[in-house]
C-alpha cells in the first residue's frame, strides 16, 4: 500500500493555527486528488478539504475561509493550514489520497489513508 504520513498535530488554544502535513511515498506513480477529513469522538468522519493535482479545492462549510489546503505535487504531499481553531475542530485528521502505483512492475490504482493526527483545541 501507499504510504501516507501525516505530521503538525498537537494542542493548540481556541483561535490558534496548526498546520498539518501529509507525505506520500512507496512507488507512486501519481498522485489525484488529496484531501483531509476528520473525525470526533462519537462522530461520523468527514471531508474537511479537497485538493485537484491542478489546484481546485473544496470545503466542508464548518471551515470555510479559516482552513486552506494545499499541495506540492513534487514532494507529493499535502497541507492543511487551520486557522482561528475553535474547540470543535478538536478531532483525529486522516490524510487521503489516490492515484496510481508501481507494484512488480505493474500501475495500480490506489486509494489510501494515512494513521491520523490528533487535533485538540482547549483552553
Amino acid at each position: 500500500q501507499v504510504q501516507l504520513v501525516e505530521s503538525g498535530g498537537g494542542l493548540v488554544q481556541p483561535g490558534g493555527s496548526l498546520t498539518l502535513s501529509c507525505a506520500a511515498s512507496g512507488g507512486i506513480f501519481t498522485i489525484d486528488t488529496m484531501g483531509w477529513y476528520r473525525q470526533a469522538p462519537g462522530k461520523q468522519r468527514e471531508l474537511v478539504a479537497r485538493i485537484t493535482p491542478r489546484g481546485t479545492t473544496h470545503y466542508a462549510d464548518s471551515v470555510k475561509g479559516r482552513f486552506t489546503i494545499s499541495r506540492d505535487n513534487a514532494k507529493n504531499t499535502v497541507y492543511l493550514q487551520m486557522n482561528d481553531l475553535k474547540p470543535e475542530d478538536t478531532a483525529v485528521y486522516y490524510c487521503n489520497a489516490d492515484g496510481s502505483v508501481w507494484r512488480a512492475h505493474q500501475l495500480f490504482q490506489f486509494n489510501d489513508w494515512g494513521h491520523g493526527a490528533q487535533v485538540t483545541v482547549s483552553s
